[in-house]
């Protein structure tokens, strides 16, 4: 066996060499022909592909420049806002019937809705075995990491698997979809017992229940929860099942569904790429950012003192060193993302409920004052807002759900929508997803192994 320490200098060794090596490397952001990140160079996305699912606007485009406009999301061209209206003015939970809309391209009248809800409990039980081989005797640290794993090995357990039969696509659709709460919650229960010494219990989900309700159970068992705090989950739940095409998770599903590969293939990817923190973990770095905020802002109605503390965060005096104030700016959104303006709203008899009014109000604050500052310290007077991860993690907080579900539940929601696009890229696609790559290394001559 390799002695560690030997093998551990040659690894830094080769670590220096890359970084020697990479330093040489030109940016090709002065190429035209180079969109790093497959943006243009306007800030708009490279065209990939076509969609029916979902649409997101935040500006138009007036000879060449970027007008701002207010965000717009929509689900099979539903404004999600007059969706959320129609099942919270008739007292229902909502997103049973916003992945029935995402998969199936219509809203269900009540009996397809129900039959789509009783098939949704039915497949909440794992397959014989699986929590106990898969989740119980393979904890993990982190919940999506375990999610991830959990995906791949329900292949294991699919009679059909590799089927790219529309019919079949469907049935593991609506499998993942009902399975990805007990996975969770069941991962984090794991977790908390083996790495943070907490007893184990599990618990089951309960007939009659929504998602959501059933997603508070299972984490809190007879500790129980009120219908306001189911809702609000319900909601956010709503909120983050869709985004278009081009955020990162689901293009990751479509470029793995492009290749005819499995489905389960297809979603554990779109779950590594949701575990980034520059993707789903972004709400905790919204509260990890709060948090501090919070310690530092010696008045919380004091406006100068919030500036002061967002003036430091800039110039990477304060925060992570990052110079980003997380929870602010929007690829797309530019007067306002819809998604927080609705949680936002929805969040504040809540937040006076469960003593979480201050917290919220000073959130509220420093979404107000971030353009202003970020104008005065960067120079630079773009329009911003704030994106849902502002709220977000805030709701979470006052539903008393720990910061390592927040980007689990995520997954939990964002599973309709990539499942949608997965069945939308197999039937429309046609050809594998293959961006091109530029070269710039130079020619090298070959030395025999004695002449290196």
């Amino acid at each position: 066996m390799p002695n560690s320490a030997l093998v551990h200098d040659f690894i830094l060794s080769l670590s220096d060499n890359y970084s020697k090596t990479y330093e040489l490397i030109q940016d090709p952001r002065e190429n035209d022909l180079v969109k790093r990140g497959l943006r243009n160079a306007d800030g708009t996305g490279v065209m990939a592909g076509y969609t029916q699912i979902g649409n997101v606007t935040g500006y138009a485009m007036m000879d060449g420049e970027r007008v701002p406009l207010e965000g717009r999301l929509t689900y099979r061209s539903y404004n999600i806002l007059s969706l959320i209206n129609g099942f919270t003015s008739d007292n229902r939970f909502g997103f049973e019937e916003i992945a029935y809309l995402l998969l199936l391209g219509e809203l269900p009248n009540r009996e397809q809705l129900k039959t789509f809800q009783d098939i949704l409990f039915e497949n909440m039980e794992l397959p014989p075995n699986f929590t106990e081989d898969m989740i119980l005797k393979h904890p993990s640290n982190d919940v999506m990491n375990k999610l991830s794993r959990s995906v791949l090995t329900l292949y294991s357990s699919d009679d059909d698997p590799d089927s790219l039969e529309t019919a079949n696509l469907l049935r593991q659709a609506f499998q993942l979809i009902a399975r990805f709460p007990p996975i969770v919650a069941y991962a984090y229960a794991v977790k908390r017992h083996y790495f943070d010494n907490d007893g184990l219990y599990l618990n089951r989900q309960q007939p009659g229940l929504s998602l959501a309700e059933n997603f508070l159970h299972l984490i809190r068992g007879n500790a129980g929860f009120t219908e306001q705090e189911a809702k609000l989950l319900d909601l956010c739940l709503v909120l983050h099942a869709e985004h278009g095409g081009g955020n990162n998770s689901t293009f990751t599903c479509r470029v793995l569904s492009s290749t005819g590969t499995d489905t389960y293939s297809a979603i554990g990817a779109a779950i590594g790429s949701l575990k980034g923190p520059k993707h789903g973990g972004a709400n905790r770095a919204v509260m990890r950012q709060f948090t501090e905020a919070q310690s530092l802002i010696s008045d919380w109605n004091d406006d100068d003192a919030v500036r002061d503390y967002l003036r430091k965060v800039l110039r990477k005096e304060a925060g992570d060193g990052s110079g980003l104030i997380y929870g602010m700016g929007h690829a797309i959104y530019t007067l306002s993302d819809p998604r927080a303006v609705a949680l936002k709203s929805a969040a504040r008899s809540l937040a006076a409920e469960t003593g979480f009014l201050d917290d919220l109000e000073l959130m509220e604050s420093i979404e107000r004052l971030t353009p202003s500052v970020f104008a005065e310290v960067t120079g630079n007077s773009k329009v911003m807002c704030a994106n849902v991860d502002m709220y977000s993690g805030l709701v979470y907080r006052m539903l008393g759900i720990p910061d390592e579900l927040f980007t689990p539940l995520f997954a939990i929601s964002r599973i309709t929508g990539w499942c949608a696009h997965r069945i939308e890229e197999v039937i429309t696609g046609g050809r594998i997803i293959r961006p091109a790559y530029k070269a710039i290394m130079p020619a090298r001559p070959y030395h025999t192994i004695d002449d290196r």
